[in-house]
């Protein structure tokens, strides 16, 4: 069984062609706006080339990686068009590292140039590359660029994962597939040319990056802001009357919550997720609060990007559905000897398509395990360690990752399972399981006033007995990665002290 979207995309081979078409057919529209002023799709054009003519008198040449450090601000599109230009892979570095990560992360990158805010650089550690202040990148003289040095079987992105679950890595993102996911979510999402696009998400995470693809290709307007600032967030998009809202279930919740106090914004037309599911409780707050909107629950991984996309509140009839393949790819369940499973039978989420990257930087070994060929289609293909099933129409569910899976008292089950069950008890408000590890059992953290033993007591009347957590711990607030993802190694240092008593 494989989800199939069989739909040709047209791709232009490089991400360079998608600002180069809008600039085509609307150079006077709004691109891209952030807290200081806007640019429309020439200025940003101009200030592309402006990043592309600093790199090369930098000495940066095609086929080297460009580290950029800033938070969310509207010089970020031309630099990643700049780069793109010069022939170098842009390696978006997240603004949340230490600097023991920051440190590592561009000693394995190996930059040849750093761009930084002027007031950011300071922050930075020491370097062997040139570090240019983006103020004065984008300012410079356009013209001496040169041609366009991008290839589509060149590496456009160098994006490390979050390292939630292991050591960052490095997924190389050749062009080709970086321009053919971009066309292939928008095939899907139907931005639109009268879109404002809010953004909070960091540029270090995909989900925030691709979202200035996605943009230029509807001709739509970019508005960047900071989600570590919902009070901000929330402003902007009022002020800006955003009408798509890229968000993970934490942003959801604080914009709810804020959103409430004041008129329903009902210019936000949709809600897209991804990173960690919403629960039901997320999604029918949000249609409550922003009431002319749809929510659009997906799925995706770095190392392909996107997978699935749902249709707009597809959950109201298939409930836990991140929707069905991408068009021009495939999503295939396999059981752990690699042969395919029926419709509704669990097993491991593998995706073919021209979508997939090319593996890790510097890691052969962990990119054979991770990247093959499809058997079938000789097509790129990822392994992608999460677990889930599809149904008969081709819709995936995803149950979590391999790190989420384990068997308690002779019943497998995963972290996932039990979260959505939690969501579903009255009166909590986000929950999350800890799986047992060592001398500690199954936990559970949720953000709820009701006590510890009614949580528990209502997991009882959802859950057999093998998955009712051992422990329930009460907690203000879930830890959080930067990307927006639950931070469970931190959430078990909180919830575990040595006597791993319950709280």
């Amino acid at each position: 069984m494989a989800a199939v979207t069989p739909a040709p995309v047209t791709t232009a081979g490089s991400v360079t062609a998608v600002l180069d078409d809008a600039v085509r057919a609307t150079p006077h529209a709004p691109a891209v706006r952030d807290a200081t002023g806007a640019w429309t799709y020439a200025e940003l054009d101009t200030a592309a080339r402006s990043v592309t003519h600093s790199l090369i008198r930098a000495g940066v040449r095609p086929g080297d990686r460009v580290a950029l450090h800033s938070r969310n601000r509207r010089e970020l599109p031309a630099v990643l068009f700049g780069a793109a230009r010069a022939g170098a892979a842009l390696v978006p570095l997240s603004p949340h590292l230490p600097p023991a990560g920051l440190s590592s992360v561009l000693a394995d990158a190996v930059p040849a140039a750093l761009l930084a805010p002027a007031d950011g650089r300071s922050a930075l550690p020491t370097v062997d590359c040139p570090v240019i202040s983006l103020e004065d990148a984008v300012s410079g003289p356009a013209q001496g660029s040169g041609p366009d040095a991008a290839s589509p079987d060149g590496t456009a992105l160098l994006i490390y994962t979050s390292g939630s679950t292991a050591a960052p890595k490095g997924v190389v993102c050749p062009h080709r597939a970086v321009d053919f996911a971009a066309r292939a979510i928008a095939a899907r999402l139907d931005y639109r040319a009268d879109d404002v696009i809010l953004v909070g998400s960091p540029m270090s995470f995909d989900y925030g990056l691709y979202q200035i693809l996605l943009s230029a290709l509807a001709g739509a307007e970019l508005v960047l802001t900071d989600a570590d600032d919902p009070i901000g967030m929330l402003r902007t998009l009022r002020a800006s009357r955003a009408t798509v809202v890229p968000i993970v279930p934490s942003t959801a919740r604080m914009l709810v919550r804020l959103a409430r106090r004041g008129e329903p914004p009902r210019h936000v037309r949709m809600f897209t997720n991804t990173g960690a599911a919403l629960t039901a409780a997320d999604i029918e707050a949000l249609r409550t609060t922003f009431p002319c909107s749809a929510v659009v629950s997906m799925y995706g991984i770095t190392e392909c990007k996107r997978v699935t996309v749902a249709g707009p509140d597809a959950d109201r009839e298939r409930p836990g559905t991140v929707g069905t393949a991408l068009p021009g790819t495939t999503v295939r369940i396999l059981d752990e000897a690699g042969r395919p499973v029926g419709p509704g039978e669990p097993g491991r989420i593998v995706v073919s398509g021209p979508h997939v990257m090319s593996g890790y930087r510097g890691a052969p070994e962990l990119t054979a395990e991770r990247f093959d060929r499809d058997p079938e289609s000789g097509e790129p293909r990822l392994h992608t360690g999460d677990y889930g099933h599809l149904d008969a129409d081709g819709h995936l569910y995803f149950h979590g990752r391999r790190d989420d899976q384990f068997k308690r008292r002779g019943v497998r089950t995963s972290a996932i399972e039990i979260e959505t069950a939690a969501a579903g008890v009255a009166g909590v408000r986000a929950a999350a399981a800890l799986p047992p590890e060592g001398e500690y059992d199954l936990e559970l953290a949720v953000v709820t006033d009701r006590s510890a033993d009614a949580v528990l007591a209502g997991l009882r009347e959802l859950l057999e007995p093998g998955k009712v957590p051992a422990r329930c711990h009460l907690v203000e607030d879930l830890p959080l990665t930067p990307n927006g993802k639950t931070d469970k190694k931190r959430l078990r240092e909180l919830v575990q002290p040595e006597t791993g008593s319950a709280q």
